[in-house]
């Protein structure tokens, strides 16, 4: 009995350390259970599988590992999705674990330290952030009550062109848009219109363009550990230099407000003028009770927020949107028959029309589809998570690839086909924008979609609808209407842009404002 009770006793004693052993043993193989991917290289991972363009590039190597892949941009680990069940499972179902952006030297230096709401960590001032941009600038009440500045700049563009028409005269569409994105943001922040002659709007304008291609650059220093305090490329210079200017500018800007607030204080009459964003932002900062105080680089870091979301991402879409157009004259004249028939040919479409004109619906979703703002999705893990069969640790980085969910072959029939009829089909016309579905993601999904996804929609609609009913467009360099198709060639910029500006002469259709 003693030798019995003595076996069971060592039998426990070398069983326990078997299986703490093999639970460790376990656990690691799953922990190393990380997604598929290409062959690592030492130092520099998979940066040199990237260029020219990464989004292409990645494409293209989730045709061979799959939709979710593993890789290593130098030391950071990274995940990319490129299918929507894939980015449900991020973007919904384990949306907790990947709330937060991560930063590179360019955002973190340009958010004044994440005191902006683009990348912000996700908690209380981010939530703060949010409820501030949807209540008092971008929700739907504020974009009824600003809908005058919108309509005020697609007029004055309409009439720049008729003024070009009547001149034969070629445009740069992308610049035109440009100023007209920029106009309707800085009118809505700061009561400035960035193609007035006044110096300061014109600043804004043009650095606004410099501040989104240095967020967008490839920096070594974001991906390489050795190069981390080193300005190889010479980014962190112009990082000082642009910040440094949008410092001073915005600063000026912010006492030029306050001398006029003082003055409406010492006058008082009793009538309340309507305030802009910046005189809604200075109050706040005065005021004690507010959950978050805002300082000087919260304000200045917020209003930067809205223009580098709402300007040129914008732009990109609607000169894209355009040049399909041209490339598909059936479709654009199937959508301005449909104008003509909602509004007629003595007035300009109005943003209150769009809900009339389904096919215009249509072709703006087929553009976000095939031309989104913005590529990739990035987001970076909290916390360990679990995503099917896979162990994903924190700190990875994730890349939601909206051009190739875009262009998912299991998903859309004919992907690269410019085809607005598919959102018109039975069922397929309840596939919004605003990625609920995950089929189509141009402003992201879940808690960190865009916050202006609903003006960036009412500006690209009402903008196109009026580029397509006043005018024509013929192509510089015989392209487009003249029997061959416009190059379609994307830039290398965070934001997709066309490699090829879109040079038009436009020739006039029809006069909306005939007693100017």
């Amino acid at each position: 009995m003693a030798n019995f009770q003595d076996s069971v006793v060592t039998f426990f004693i070398w069983l326990m350390p078997s299986i703490i052993i093999l639970r460790a043993i376990l656990k690691s193989r799953t922990r190393s259970r990380l997604p598929p991917g290409p062959f690592r290289l030492p130092i520099i991972g998979h940066l040199h599988l990237l260029p020219p363009i990464p989004h292409q590039a990645l494409h293209k190597l989730s045709k061979r590992y799959g939709p979710l892949m593993h890789i290593f941009l130098g030391s950071n680990p990274c995940v990319v999705v490129s299918s929507p069940e894939m980015a449900k499972e991020f973007l919904k179902i384990h949306e907790a674990s990947w709330s937060d952006r991560g930063e590179t030297v360019a955002s973190e230096y340009m958010s004044y330290h994440s005191q902006d709401f683009t990348y912000a960590p996700y908690g209380p001032y981010w939530k703060f952030g949010k409820k501030l941009f949807a209540s008092e600038l971008l929700g739907g009440q504020a974009l009824d009550h600003l809908y005058s500045v919108r309509r005020f700049e697609i007029e004055s563009m309409v009439n720049l062109l008729l003024q070009k028409a009547r001149g034969v005269e070629a445009v740069d569409v992308g610049s035109v848009l440009a100023r007209l994105t920029n106009n309707v943001i800085s009118s809505m922040v700061m009561r400035k219109r960035c193609s007035e002659k006044d110096d300061d709007a014109g600043e804004v304008r043009t650095m606004i363009k410099e501040i989104s291609d240095v967020l967008g650059a490839f920096n070594l220093s974001d991906y390489i550990w050795f190069c981390k305090n080193l300005d190889l490329q010479g980014i962190k210079k112009k990082l000082v230099d642009v910040r440094g200017r949008y410092d001073r500018l915005l600063e000026r800007i912010i006492e030029e407000h306050r001398q006029i607030r003082r003055k409406r204080q010492e006058n008082d009459n009793g009538s309340h003028p309507q305030k802009d964003f910046l005189d809604l932002l200075l109050d706040m900062s005065e005021d004690d009770s507010m959950e978050f105080k805002l300082n000087m680089d919260k304000i200045k870091a917020i209003v930067l927020d809205t223009f580098t979301a709402g300007t040129e991402p914008v732009a990109n879409v609607i000169e894209w949107a355009l040049a399909e157009l041209i490339n598909h004259p059936i479709i654009m004249e199937k959508a301005r028959q449909e104008i003509e028939t909602v509004v007629g040919k003595s007035r300009l479409v109005e943003e209150s029309d769009i809900v009339n004109l389904p096919y215009l619906q249509a072709i703006v979703k087929e553009s976000l589809r095939l031309h989104p703002g913005g590529a990739l999705i990035p987001r970076q893990s909290t916390e360990d998570c679990t995503i099917g069969n896979y162990y994903i640790p924190a700190k990875t980085r994730l890349f939601v690839n909206v051009w190739a969910i875009g262009r998912d072959e299991n998903h859309w029939e004919s992907p690269l086909e410019f085809k607005p009829e598919r959102f018109l089909a039975t069922g397929s016309g309840q596939l919004d924008v605003r990625g609920q579905h995950f089929q189509l993601l141009p402003f992201g999904a879940g808690r960190r979609q865009c916050p202006s996804t609903a003006l960036s929609v009412k500006v690209v609609q009402s903008t196109i609808a009026a580029m397509i009913q006043c005018f024509d467009w013929n192509v510089v360099g015989g392209e487009g209407n003249n029997g061959t198709t416009l190059n379609m060639d994307e830039g290398k910029a965070f934001t997709i842009s066309r490699v090829h500006p879109l040079i038009c002469v436009p020739v006039a259709r029809l006069n909306p404002f005939p007693s100017i």
